[in-house]
């Protein structure tokens, strides 16, 4: 038995410590399964959704077992708020990286040689260095946990070379349990993530991957920003959130374009200085209703739990990436939006980097897969959240009823012909004019337009000139993207021209060719005609009538935040707040009662949090105003 919270106070086993220090009745799904695997000293491969609990399926063997939890993250820029967490708990925590001074760096390694840590957290390039062994030599370990272990996958969104050097902790230290942990893998990503962590014997557990409150919406592209602006004034206004965009360039114009029209909202990626990005990403976790427009630098490790909407305005390389990214909304359970503007661009860039990627072959056909399978999704008429779990091994029998296929299902038609007329000017132009062009020159012929272009290389003049005016160019243009997402179609060149692939002669065969279906177009982005099916249920969790109540104990937390210089959400969740504002206790043992409410955070804040909710508005509402 170990002290953890305060002097004096002892835990015998993991569920003691799961009450008494983090304040929680239960385990949730697998953590206690997984828990006490790890605290028999075996080793794990866990997969869990983003805001499913992974932490405490280390942290709690770390408090349980002797010595000191080692933690792998690549997430330096936030061990500082991950550190604050646990201490506001009462456990012991430190971290060693770059961003820390000699003098800081060395108490730090005292206190772990010293075993007056419960929880060290490194990153992983510091594992590299001869001196971080040898100081993990001198103490008691009495876990390694490698965070975002899916960072080891050499061909993965997230991979960091550092990760690939871990295996020395099994060579080192072979009788310490070690627990890998990642919210996103497919099957082929565990195994490489158990080859190269020299995991290749632990026990694996894999979670559900449902978020059921988050509602996935994918709209045609059409002056993304602008459709955004839409989103955040209409569904969103005064939440916090995160806009992906692929390059830095984008992400400062569309910070800027949310700026300009009364968005508070902050750009962050690589190419800004370190202490900016430092700075912004402290904003975002401190503040309320900010919105942070971002390259995928951002994101990883953010415990922000009221992070009401992840949109993307360019497309994802990958179902992880997307699921990833998509999943830092809603970590606090609560209705949320994940909505992505997707067009022909898209597919037409996406292909290109593939092409124009370093690697091998092997490597741009393992990016090609990738590619296809969020293509899929983007396309697909069916269930988008059914053929999300479906990609990462999770059958689900019925549609989810809260993504847009569900509340506004697509039609589909056969676009054989369309497709033939199309391949086939591909061709003709190939073979007739030795000439390749992008999608627009395809669609000006097909339609039958006269323009400048059009006349200056005769294209009026080939048999399909006009062959396609029966449809429209958003239609057209839906054709070309949808025949580049099945492969019937590809591109080429800086220029992005249109050339056929070995699957388009399947299509344009004269006898018996190959059917393709294809989404129809909407005339318009469909609004969504239902709320996310969790809403009903956060609306019981409480009352109406609770609703003040609950503005001001957020508006007690903010201030205390801003006082102790911390993110709101360290202090309490806003789950916590809600179900206090319901319960309205009146005596610390009542509040103790309170999910999320330890025993060091009942002794620290539990006197102000009956002090607020005492509180009547009355006696200056103005103070309350968060």
């Amino acid at each position: 038995m170990r002290a953890v919270a305060s002097p004096g106070l002892e835990v015998s086993d993991a569920r003691q410590v799961l009450q008494r220090v983090f304040g929680y009745d239960s385990f949730r799904g697998s953590q206690q399964e997984i828990v006490d695997h790890v605290i028999g000293g075996g080793d794990a491969l866990v997969l869990m959704p983003t805001g499913g609990g992974k932490s405490l399926c280390y942290q709690i063997p770390s408090l349980v077992r002797p010595g000191v939890g080692v933690v792998v993250s690549p997430l330096i820029a936030l061990m500082q708020d991950q550190v604050d967490a646990l201490n506001e708990l009462g456990v012991r925590a430190g971290f060693l990286n770059s961003t820390q001074n000699y003098e800081q760096r060395r108490q730090t390694e005292a206190a772990f040689a010293s075993g007056e840590l419960d929880l060290l957290y490194l990153a992983p390039e510091r594992l590299r260095l001869d001196s971080t062994l040898d100081l993990l030599g001198r103490g008691e370990v009495s876990v390694f946990a490698i965070d975002e272990a899916h960072c080891v996958a050499q061909w993965g969104h997230d991979f960091r070379p550092d990760y690939l050097a871990l295996s020395v902790l099994h060579e080192r230290w072979p009788e310490v349990p070690r627990i890998a942990l990642t919210a996103t893998a497919t099957q082929a990503t565990r195994r490489e993530i158990a080859t190269r962590l020299e995991l290749t014997g632990a026990r694996h557990f894999v979670s559900d991957f449902d978020r059921p409150n988050i509602q996935y919406r994918i709209a045609p592209k059409n002056d993304p920003r602008k459709q955004l602006l839409q989103l955040l004034r209409t569904e969103h206004a005064g939440d916090a959130g995160i806009v992906y965009r692929l390059s830095r360039a984008e992400v400062e114009r569309t910070a800027e374009f949310l700026v300009a029209n009364g968005i508070d909202a902050l750009p962050y990626h690589a190419g800004l200085d370190k202490e900016v990005r430092a700075a912004h990403q402290s904003r975002f976790l401190r503040e309320d209703g900010l919105v942070m427009v971002a390259t995928i630098a951002f994101g990883m490790g953010i415990d922000k739990p009221d992070v009401r909407f992840v949109a993307h305005l360019d497309l994802p390389k990958s179902v992880e990436g997307y699921y990833q990214e998509t999943g830092r909304a809603g970590r606090d359970g609560q209705p949320s939006t994940a909505w992505m503007a997707y067009g022909l661009q898209d597919v037409v860039q996406q292909r290109k980097l593939i092409e124009l990627s370093e690697g091998d072959d092997a490597h741009r056909r393992t990016l090609s897969r990738h590619l296809d399978a969020m293509l899929a999704l983007c396309e697909t008429v069916e269930c988008r959240r059914t053929q999300l779990l479906a990609y990462f091994g999770q059958d689900s029998a019925m549609a989810c009823q809260n993504c847009d296929t569900c509340l506004a299902p697509p039609e589909s038609w056969d676009g054989t012909v369309a497709a033939q007329k199309l391949l086939s000017t591909v061709v003709r132009l190939d073979r007739e004019r030795n000439q390749k062009f992008g999608a627009g020159q395809i669609i000006d012929i097909l339609r039958g337009k006269k323009t400048p272009k059009v006349e200056q290389f005769r294209h009026d003049s080939l048999s399909v000139f006009g062959v396609g005016a029966d449809l429209s160019d958003n239609e057209w243009r839906g054709v070309i993207r949808q025949l580049l997402a099945q492969r019937l179609l590809s591109v080429e060149g800086d220029y992005g021209t249109l050339v056929l692939t070995e699957s388009s002669g399947e299509v344009l065969r004269r006898e018996d060719p190959r059917q393709v279906l294809l989404r129809t177009e909407p005339k318009r982005a469909a609004a969504p005609t239902a709320k996310s099916k969790t809403a009903k249920q956060a609306a019981q969790d409480m009352p109406p009538e609770a609703e003040p109540v609950f503005q001001r104990l957020r508006a007690w937390r903010a201030a205390t935040a801003r006082e102790e210089n911390k993110a709101p959400f360290i202090i309490f969740h806003d789950s916590t707040l809600r179900q206090i504002a319901a319960a309205q206790p009146s005596t610390l043992d009542e509040l103790a009662g309170i999910s999320g409410v330890g025993e060091q955070k009942l002794a620290k804040y539990g006197q102000a949090v009956l002090d607020a909710l005492a509180d009547e508005p009355s006696s200056g509402s103005e103070l309350f105003q968060d």
